[in-house]
């Protein structure tokens, strides 16, 4: 992987930390998922204007993704509802690499290096190594999660094959980010009504911006490498959001870290490495 590519792909992973420390400090996860959602659209929509339209290939892709991250972000709140964070985040993120390195050969036809593949296996054995430490959860979180995973194993696909076909992948970051915010707040509405959604918004509108500008901007790091190297390996090193998720609760949310977050966050920094040597 060039040297470039990692680094900027690293930089995507933090801001996929940030975004989801502030889904995790808010008060209602259903509502704060669909606020940064709803401001990643809000960054897409701003910049459309000086990015050309994707290709006509692209737009089935965007249509798909649009569904899928729909019921990526319904299950991400289902399943923190469900278990403990600990657990269900680590076994969403940990699982989707080993998905995807399993099954890019017959998806895409890529096949990893054996370096490669040794990369992402250790970079999801550091992130489930995380979920030994959960002190909550049961069968239903770890259902959840997984279905999560499967997901989120299937929109890197979709993406990572929509950005190649697009000529040009910023633009179709952009595009692909105005679809799930309506979803997500239609479904929300059928089920609230309008004015508590609407309270939501007006008192956490700066939150949705700031966490949708970042997650904006990991995705389309994201894909943008997924044009540059193989998409297995590009989905494996972005799960090292997590070693900056632990930074961030270390230093910035001063909660208490176990020693598996210590040796998970080494066996990560490992999984990089083997990585760039690939």
């Amino acid at each position: 992987m060039p040297f470039d590519v990692l680094l900027l792909v690293l930089l995507g992973a933090a801001l996929h930390a940030t975004w989801n420390a502030l889904v995790k400090s808010g008060t209602d996860k259903s509502l704060d998922a669909a606020m940064v959602a709803l401001g990643a659209g809000a960054v897409g929509l701003f910049f459309l204007p000086f990015v050309p339209l994707p290709n006509p290939e692209a737009w089935p892709f965007i249509l798909v993704s649009a569904v899928l991250q729909f019921a990526y972000f319904q299950l991400v709140a289902a399943a923190y509802r469900a278990g403990d964070i600990g657990l269900v985040y680590p076994l969403m993120r940990g699982v989707a690499p080993l998905i995807v390195a399993m099954t890019s050969g017959l998806v895409l036809g890529e096949h990893l290096t054996t370096t490669a593949m040794a990369g992402v296996l250790v970079i999801s054995a550091g992130v489930l190594t995380l979920a030994l430490e959960s002190r909550r959860g049961g069968r239903h979180a770890i259902l959840l999660a997984l279905a999560n995973a499967v997901v989120i194993a299937t929109y890197t696909f979709v993406d990572g094959a929509g950005a190649r076909v697009s000529g040009n992948a910023i633009s179709y970051t952009l595009w692909m980010a105005l679809l799930p915010p309506v979803l997500l707040f239609a479904w929300a509405i059928a089920r609230r009504g309008t004015a508590p959604v609407w309270s939501h918004v007006r008192r956490n509108w700066a939150r949705g911006l700031f966490g949708g500008a970042g997650s904006i901007a990991s995705y389309g790091l994201a894909l943008w490498a997924m044009t540059r190297a193989p998409v297995a390996t590009v989905a494996a090193l972005r799960e090292t959001a997590i070693l900056f998720a632990l930074l961030i609760s270390v230093f910035i949310l001063k909660e208490t870290a176990s020693i598996w977050r210590y040796v998970a966050g080494a066996v990560i920094a490992c999984g990089v490495l083997v990585l760039k040597l690939a």
